[in-house]
């Protein structure tokens, strides 16, 4: 592969399949003479010489499409989108009936109104082990093992000595039961279940894996509704939230990969490439403003190395 292909593929792999045009720091290149731009297929043009010490990469095709449901900003460089959550204060309210005689004052009134006060804190945690044997979903419960790790995670939350406001779970067994074990560690917090969250397939991962390949009907059964976990779940808080919370959601690898990708905007085909404990702690942040940080990616610190595993 020439260095120039190579340079091009990382340049999309770090865009996420966006990237049109990119510029790398190279040794001087030769200028090219005849004009400023040379015609390209379809009547664009693209400069015909790189300033000095930089070289222009041509598109690739070779970057994978993004999932229709998955939005990418348009714009001049940045890749934040900064109403990614569709809760900007501007883009919440309808700038055609700002009143003709306060003006701008009505306006940064009713935007103060929409903007968000508190941060939310969510706390991703993946299930214990389970056995694995079990051919239907309610005959895969928590191994021993498996029950000493919701043990210990249980555990390590209420050592935190944060004030949780809820635990939403997945409604399948082996995140149920890891639930319950853990809610014993926090009297008091309520429990809500739910089917968004359970395991499947969010969005055909790259680059591929040869192990596991599912249907593509599973993507796009599966892809939509973990995108519509994420949508449901993972934004600023309420303007009417006075308070920043912090909320558990105990669900499964997949589905906190996928969150964890969207949530921080990096290209979500790559959620295949993290991995994740039984029983492992992750950690968003998410401020006022919609800026997102993520404080700790599948924790286990707390276990001891014999109780951790990854099935």
């Amino acid at each position: 592969m020439s260095v120039r292909r190579a340079l091009a593929l990382a340049a999309c792999g770090l865009a996420g399949g966006s990237v049109l045009l990119s510029a790398v720091v190279v040794g001087k290149q030769p200028a090219r003479g005849g004009g400023d731009s040379e015609p390209r297929p379809g009547g664009s043009a693209v400069p015909s010489a790189a300033p000095p010490g930089l070289l222009l990469l041509p598109p690739t095709a070779s970057c994978p499409p993004t999932a229709g449901w998955i939005e990418r900003p348009a714009g001049s460089g940045s890749y934040w989108d900064s109403n990614w959550d569709r809760r900007e204060p501007l883009a919440l309210i309808n700038l055609k009936k700002k009143h003709e005689e306060t003006g701008e004052e009505e306006l940064a009134s009713r935007l103060d109104h929409c903007k968000a006060k508190a941060t939310r804190h969510i706390f991703l945690i993946r299930h214990s082990q389970y056995n694995l044997d079990g051919r239907a979903d309610k005959d895969r419960t928590l191994t021993p093992l498996g029950r000493e790790q919701a043990e210990l995670t249980g555990r390590r939350l209420a050592s935190l000595g944060l004030k949780f406001d809820q635990i939403i779970h997945s409604s399948m067994t082996r995140a149920t039961e890891t639930t319950e074990i853990i809610s014993k560690h926090l009297p008091g917090v309520k429990k809500i279940s739910t089917d968004l969250l359970r395991e499947g397939a969010p969005i055909e991962p790259d680059p591929p894996v040869s192990h596991w390949k599912p249907e593509a009907v599973q993507y796009y059964e599966d892809g939509a509704r973990i995108e519509a976990a994420f949508r449901n779940f993972i934004h600023r808080a309420d303007a009417k939230q006075e308070e920043d919370s912090y909320e558990i959601f105990v669900c499964h690898a997949n589905v906190i990969r996928y969150i964890v990708c969207r949530a921080l905007q990096f290209p979500p085909e790559g959620w295949l490439r993290l991995s994740l404990n039984n029983g492992s702690i992750t950690h968003l942040v998410i401020r006022p403003n919609g800026r997102v940080a993520l404080r700790t990616l599948g924790d286990t610190g707390f276990m001891p190395p014999d109780k951790i595993t990854r099935t």
